[in-house]
């Protein structure tokens, strides 16, 4: 089953599918060990750790498509939903958009029938495009580009209310849109005026932090007036920000992250596949180390030194190894780039940690050391 297939599969549930957003390959591995079957990637996401500007039409499609291809290799097929902002241009634009989505891995995505380029974003005073050239968008994505679910945003009910939401919904719907995404309608009430009108369409929500604080139904109750998914563009995002700022301010007062709660250093190497990096360099990169090799310690990613040094042997310690003469993301003496111990090797002049410290490794009592991977779950999902 692709991608489109699993998340057109979720659309025609009879329930709610949350659906997170992500924007690097470590919240993608996060959200895949939760037990999410689909996720988000947003605009303001890509536009804020890319360019760090708001989502006010800085960025365009090829920047959301190169960030996406970042991500697919750590969903595991996982469906990517992508924004679509406005299409970028006219029914052809907006099909040249797509089909870089589809070279990018993505699934589906969401177009909006504001005006182009978008200078309000969510905020007041929105403008849309004419009702036919909106139409004409998403019947050219569902006949171009089958292979994405396209899911049809529109922003009418902040300019025109209710009754042209309903009319521009059932339009999309009868040009090929695999749902409608009324922005703005989260009363259940207004929402089931919208399910009457368009039975046969699932209605995608959001619940974006850029709509500010307000009352939400019950998944149940949201399914019984059409709601089939819930997009949660940049939860994740703004909670990672707020823990960073707490732990860069814990440094500046007080020279230590410890009173901040941190994911364990064996548990962020797990995430990332540390492990089932260095094996393939055990096995392979130089002659006998097979035989030698022993696992790692108990520092995640150290590799015994058993023979002289060089790039991809035990002293030598590779991309993530460690002993003596480490680089990359190694650790012992005579690292380089951020590595502990006396002199970088020759060419490697970045800065050095104290002696006895891994770059990145907390000691066990300040409560960031090694553990075994047992100690720390990642929260698997209720289904």
């Amino acid at each position: 089953m692709t991608g489109a297939e699993e998340l057109r599969a979720m659309l025609a549930a009879g329930h709610v599918t949350h659906v997170p957003g992500i924007y690097d390959p470590v919240t993608a591995a996060l959200a895949v060990k939760a037990g999410h079957r689909a996720v988000h990637l947003s605009g303001v996401a890509v536009s804020a750790l890319m360019l760090g500007r708001p989502d006010l039409g800085f960025v365009h499609a090829t920047q959301i498509a190169d960030r996406a291809t970042t991500l697919v290799s750590a969903l595991n097929g996982v469906p990517l939903i992508a924004d679509a902002d406005t299409g970028y241009g006219n029914p052809r634009d907006t099909v040249w958009t797509a089909l870089a989505y589809v070279r990018a891995g993505i699934s589906g995505l969401h177009l909006q029938d504001q005006v182009a380029p978008d200078p309000r974003g969510h905020l007041a005073g929105r403008e849309i495009i004419d009702r036919s050239l909106a139409t004409a968008r998403i019947k050219a994505l569902a006949q171009e580009v089958p292979q994405l679910v396209v899911i049809a945003r529109t922003d009418a009910y902040a300019v025109s209310g209710l009754p042209e939401v309903i009319a521009r919904c059932r339009d999309f719907a009868e040009a090929g849109a695999d749902a409608v995404f009324p922005e703005g309608v989260d009363d259940l009430h207004e929402l089931a005026e919208l399910h009457a009108a368009v039975p046969e369409v699932p209605i995608v929500l959001h619940r974006s932090e850029a709509g500010g604080s307000r009352p939400f139904a019950t998944d149940s109750d949201l399914a019984e007036v059409g709601v089939r998914m819930v997009l949660h563009p940049v939860a994740a995002l703004l909670a990672a920000l707020r823990a960073a700022s707490q732990v860069y301010r814990q440094i500046a007062e007080t020279g230590s992250a410890e009173p901040v709660d941190r994911l364990p250093w064996a548990a962020f190497t797990a995430l990332i596949g540390q492990q089932e990096a260095l094996d393939p360099d055990a096995r392979y990169s130089a002659p006998g180390l097979a035989a030698d090799y022993a696992g790692p310690s108990e520092e995640i990613g150290y590799t015994p030194p058993t023979q002289p040094g060089g790039y991809g042997s035990p002293q030598g310690g590779s991309y993530g190894g460690s002993g003596r003469g480490g680089s990359y993301g190694g650790s012992g003496r005579g690292g380089a780039y951020g590595h502990p111990g006396g002199q970088n090797p020759p060419g490697h002049r970045h800065g050095s940690v104290p002696p006895g410290q891994s770059a990145g490794y907390t000691p066990p009592s300040q409560g960031g050391g090694a553990r075994d991977e047992d100690d720390y779950t990642f929260g698997k999902l209720q289904t």
